[in-house]
């Protein structure tokens, strides 16, 4: 099979990202205008407890098939084998998944509020396991569901303006952000069939899959704990205002974060492939270009973010947001620790069959999580959930570091750090600019646009004056392209 562009899937990705960025640029100020806070707050508690169970459905399924898948998909009757197998096993964790999710809302009173809400999320359950989306990572197609992604976010849109335009209108806004997410996921299902055929069977080697699946489903488990747990604790700690606040902070750095990740995502079906195939020196000069890559995009974004935040706040809600700057700003050091995480687990360690150490690192950054937040949270609400979710991260990418050195052992070489120092020293330079642009205008849209468009423009031309081997390649590409 003739692979891909990394660079094409990288832009399609990317485009995907662009396009969920989008939705809720476009959404959220409308919104967080229409609903009260804490509509807002009902909302989000619905959609981060449904999570838990998308999680159950899942069970590492998609980590584990893209991983495996990857081996067998020059094969069509093989990788057809062991995709209906996958499969069949996410339908049945799906059922258990509806099972505890139906028990919890019975046997829990303080659900009963959030019923509504809860039940109409649960439809992700169902669609997610359908969707299939890991075949699409597997033989890297990205055409397809990005395509997918521009029609049914503009059919969302539409109907956004249309069935919520009152307060009390947060279910709609719940079904609508459903429809958006998994709406198309049926026509995922029938899709894949030209890539392989999918069906149930009883068919299925548990000895094989079980195993693996099951510990990547516990490293997921764990990562989700401090990646939603602090929505949840909030909740159940302090309100629904608190939660609302949370959420734009949580929101905003999620949208960022996906954006960045979506050059990380298109490579790790090509670092399981290369691993598989023992092609040892291919994948580790892949690792450390996306490496770079990754530390050149990240590092300016969180300086950015953090002197933007109010700007920021203020421009995608509204005045009554503005609470939310602090825990956004104690975001920032995990837009760089987190990117950095990922690129040791789903790079290294999974395609090495390190599972069970991601499983350790998910754990102990859960717990440091954990308790961090039952200690903080009462005295600093939404902030310690904001601190404790870069604590976290910053664990996660030591121990990763850790678990991967006899891997990268000698591959990030001193030039790649002098890089670093050149990506955080040319960062410095954004400080200055938002100074300047906080000086120079009064309108929140312009000082977002002189910041991100000096910033950018004095970033690049930092890394082109040390002749950074990145910047250098985006002109020799630019003069190349021009003189043809």
């Amino acid at each position: 099979m003739k692979q891909k562009s990394l660079g094409l899937n990288a832009f399609l990705n990317g485009l995907r990202s662009v396009l969920n960025i989008i939705f809720p640029i476009i959404t959220f100020p409308y919104v967080s205008r229409v609903l009260s806070v804490g509509e807002v707050g009902k909302y989000n508690f619905s959609n981060s407890y449904v999570t838990y169970f998308i999680l159950i459905a899942e069970l590492g399924i998609s980590t584990y098939a893209i991983r495996e898948g990857a081996k067998f998909r020059d094969n069509r009757d093989d990788i057809s084998t062991f995709a209906s197998q996958v499969f069949s096993i996410n339908i049945i964790s799906t059922i258990g998944s509806y099972a505890i999710l139906f028990l919890s809302l019975i046997f829990f009173s303080k659900l009963h509020a959030y019923q509504a809400s809860i039940l109409i999320f649960s439809i992700q359950i169902i669609f997610t396991t359908l969707g299939t989306e890991w075949i699409y990572s597997i033989f890297e197609e990205y055409t397809y569901i990005t395509v997918r992604s521009i029609v049914f976010k503009v059919l969302s849109v539409v109907a956004l303006f249309i069935f919520v335009r009152h307060r009390g209108d947060y279910l709609n806004y719940a079904a609508i952000t459903v429809f958006s997410a998994v709406g198309s996921n049926i026509l995922n299902y029938l899709h894949a069939k030209q890539f392989c055929t999918i069906h149930f069977t009883f068919k299925i080697d548990w000895k094989q899959h079980i195993k693996p699946i099951l510990v990547i489903f516990a490293s997921n488990i764990a990562i989700s704990i401090y990646l939603i747990l602090d929505t949840t604790m909030l909740g159940i700690m302090k309100n629904n205002f608190v939660v609302g606040i949370y959420s734009v902070s949580t929101k905003l750095y999620t949208i960022v974060k996906n954006l960045i990740a979506a050059v990380l995502t298109v490579t790790i079906p090509r670092f399981a492939l290369l691993w598989g195939k023992r092609k040892v020196r291919e994948y580790r000069k892949l690792l450390l270009q996306i490496s770079d890559v990754l530390a050149l995009m990240s590092i300016p974004t969180a300086v950015g973010v953090y002197m933007l935040a109010p700007q920021i706040v203020m421009l995608l809600s509204s005045e009554k947001y503005l609470r939310a700057v602090t825990s956004l700003r104690l975001l920032c050091p995990a837009l760089v620790f987190s990117i950095l995480s990922w690129v040791f687990s789903s790079c290294v360690l999974i395609p090495a069959n390190r599972e069970s150490k991601v499983l350790l690192i998910s754990i102990v950054a859960a717990v440091a999580n954990f308790i961090l937040n039952i200690i903080l949270i009462p005295k600093f609400s939404e902030n310690a959930a904001g601190f404790t979710t870069s604590v976290s991260e910053i664990i996660s990418l030591i121990m990763g570091i850790y678990y991967s050195r006899d891997i990268i052992k000698g591959l990030y070489i001193k030039r790649f750090w002098l890089d670093i120092l050149t990506y955080t020293v040319g960062s410095l330079s954004i400080v200055l600019i938002c100074w300047v642009g906080g000086i120079l205008f009064s309108s929140t849209f312009a000082v977002i646009v002189f910041d991100v468009v000096f910033s950018i423009l004095e970033y690049a031309l930092i890394l082109v004056g040390v002749k950074n081997k990145n910047a250098m390649q985006v002109l020799d590409y630019l003069f190349t392209r021009r003189k043809r």
